[in-house]
């Protein structure tokens, strides 16, 4: 903001001078006003997309495509806006908008691609991904095509776009988990328990890899937790899904104790563990 006052008083000396000398050249005066109009608008676009609340996000990009409807950055904006606010059958169709437009890019294809998927319309998403063109190598596309290939139970396809997705981030724990829970759906849970883990090791906090690793561990019977960093009530969660694992897999008697452990473990009442209890000891 520093920058775009000196700016603009540079241009008020500047046109302050032009006028004593009577030779404004008023096509460039506009032009130039025009040109500082776009920064402050893409700096406050900015500022909105990355702060602001999601739906009124919505509501200023609506009214700004509203205004100039040719504008893509604006329609960009509305696009990624309404997937923040998870608006997904309206996100999907400002994605839609965008990619119709003249200077629509290859990535606003897998943007669209990602709605579609948020729409749970896997047919069309694989349709719009296989127009990106193969050169075009970014993280979110690999990762797309993998959850597509997993989709359709492409197993190997989907291994590769995995693997290929990773080494295009700098934080792949996302990935890893995602990669790791198409492992379990497979059956192959110890590879699964590997990809958790190695999330966990990218990402200490991201609770779902934690969740998912307990799942792998509980579907080889294996019952004890993993020794990671939890809280009391993020162990106390960890050990409710343990024991509904072990009811799953016919040992009872291991998830009860399992669900007593949970309720006692979590700092308030654990109304899950303890409906969960209830019903296996009313049989």
């Amino acid at each position: 903001m520093r920058h775009m006052v000196l700016l603009s008083a540079g241009l008020v000396g500047a046109l302050t001078l032009a006028s004593c000398s009577k030779e404004i050249d008023k096509d460039a005066v506009e032009r130039a006003l025009q040109d500082v109009n776009v920064v402050d608008e893409s700096n406050l676009n900015s500022v909105i997309l990355s702060s602001a609340d999601p739906n009124e996000a919505v509501s200023y990009f609506q009214r700004s495509v509203t205004e100039t409807p040719g504008r893509i950055d604006l329609n960009r904006g509305l696009a990624t806006s309404l997937i923040r606010a998870k608006r997904y059958t309206e996100a999907q169709a400002a994605w839609e908008r965008v990619a119709s437009l003249p200077d629509a890019t290859a990535d606003d294809k897998v943007n669209l691609a990602d709605a579609m998927i948020r729409n749970n319309n896997w047919d069309t998403a694989k349709q719009v991904l296989d127009t990106v063109p193969p050169t075009h190598e970014t993280f979110k596309r690999y990762r797309l095509e993998a959850m597509v290939a997993d989709s359709e139970e492409n197993w190997k396809a989907a291994d590769s776009f995995y693997e290929t997705a990773i080494g295009l981030t700098t934080k792949p724990a996302g990935v890893l988990n995602n990669w790791g829970y198409s492992k379990l759906t497979r059956g192959d849970y110890r590879e699964a328990e590997r990809l958790f883990g190695e999330a966990l090791r990218q990402d200490p906090n991201l609770f779902t890899a934690k969740n998912n690793l307990v799942l792998a561990r509980g579907a080889q019977r294996n019952y004890s937790l993993p020794v990671i960093a939890m809280t009391q009530t993020e162990r106390a969660q960890l050990l409710h899904t343990m024991a509904l694992s072990a009811v799953k897999q016919g040992d009872v008697s291991i998830g009860e104790g399992l669900l007593r452990e949970a309720i006692e473990t979590h700092p308030q009442h654990f109304d899950a563990a303890a409906r969960a209890l209830a019903a296996l000891e009313n049989g």
